[in-house]
């Protein structure tokens, strides 16, 4: 998905929705910049949440309307655990979750060069849905390449979410649970996004 100019986005939607625009320095120069919103009725709201919630996961629009209808036609679980686990569960957003891609953006590269196999078998398509039990590697042919050659030193410090697993040293991760959702550490509103769809 094209992005565009991320700090005219982030100007619109907030920083925290691009690694590149969370940070201070960032704060900084939009703090002197004209911010345009999405006007201040309930629609505006909806709408804007929606688009952070698109941007914050590189998504294009008609992949992410198939995603929140297929959480509002799911019964098994409520609707808005449902896109959260649609949306995490993707495979570029697991490698990054890994800690492997700096990026959603890069990780959604990794993937569509075909550095990763799941389950044994290689997969190029970043939107590809994991599930519990699979075993997600680094090909043995990818070991060598500049991004990951230094993988233990790269993910030292950096802790995974509980439902994942990632062995550096065997360059392997595995998916040991569903995605827990809680709203207040979401950088969007979910309940407006379902609302949105659902008018």
């Amino acid at each position: 998905m094209r992005i565009g100019p991320r700090y005219k986005r982030a100007r619109r939607l907030g920083a925290d929705i691009f690694p590149k625009t969370d940070s201070p320095k960032y704060a900084i120069r939009a703090g002197k910049a004209l911010v345009k919103g999405y006007g201040r009725s309930e629609f505006g709201a909806q709408l804007k949440e929606k688009q952070r919630a698109r941007f914050f996961y590189g998504i294009s629009e008609r992949q992410f309307s198939r995603y929140v209808k297929n959480a509002i036609a799911k019964k098994s679980e409520r609707d808005d655990e449902a896109l959260y686990t649609e949306l995490e569960t993707r495979l570029d957003n697991v490698i990054y979750r890994f800690g492997i891609a700096p990026s959603r953006q890069a990780a959604r590269q990794y993937v569509s060069h075909g550095h990763f196999t799941v389950a044994g078998v290689r997969v190029t398509v970043p939107s590809y849905r994991t599930r519990i039990g699979d075993v997600i590697r680094l090909r043995k042919g990818s070991e060598s390449k500049r991004p990951f050659t230094a993988l233990t030193d790269l993910l030292r410090d950096h802790e995974a979410p509980l439902w994942l697993r990632f062995d550096a040293q065997k360059g392997e991760g595995v998916v040991v649970g569903n995605p827990n959702l809680v709203k207040n550490q979401l950088p969007f509103n979910i309940a407006a996004i379902l609302e949105f769809y659902r008018r």
